[in-house]
């Protein structure tokens, strides 16, 4: 039998290496001053063009929120960040999971059936992949910082 009070490390440590991979393919994009991702859809010119941040700029933006998105989930799981008041974490987990969520849900509903951004079927599965680590990870979390009254 599973012990469920017990805190499972293992989805942040994977959201933590999904976080790094996206701040890599978001410094790969920055250091050619393109918009997209690696293995996502291609952006237009024209939507380039229409941007309001010079595309090297807004990569490089993306890539230090997926390095600090990366040090978040992994704190986490550490000795020193489960010390940081739950008051303050869950907040910050739950902004996160918005707008992790949001992101993983055009993924979603875009890969499946399709609104037009140009994400195909195995990025819906990894969305789907992606926000269920979310949930479990602040699940994980918010268990394993809880007080016992008795």
């Amino acid at each position: 039998m599973i012990d469920s009070v017990r805190p499972r490390r293992w989805p942040a440590y994977a959201l933590a290496l999904l976080f790094l991979s996206y701040t890599m393919g978001k410094a790969a994009f920055a250091l050619q001053a393109r918009l997209g991702f690696p293995g996502g859809p291609p952006v237009s010119d024209a939507e380039t063009a229409s941007y309001f941040l010079a595309p090297a700029a807004a990569q490089w933006l993306a890539a230090a929120s997926g390095l600090l998105g990366a040090c978040v989930v992994l704190a986490t799981v550490t000795p020193l960040g489960r010390r940081a008041p739950r008051s303050v974490t869950l907040p910050v987990l739950i902004v996160m999971l918005l707008a992790v969520g949001y992101g993983a849900g055009v993924m979603v509903v875009d890969g499946f059936i399709g609104i037009g951004v140009g994400w195909h079927w195995y990025h819906g599965v990894l969305g789907v992949v992606v926000i269920g680590l979310f949930l479990e990870m602040v699940r994980s979390y918010a268990v394993a910082t809880r007080r016992v009254t008795r």
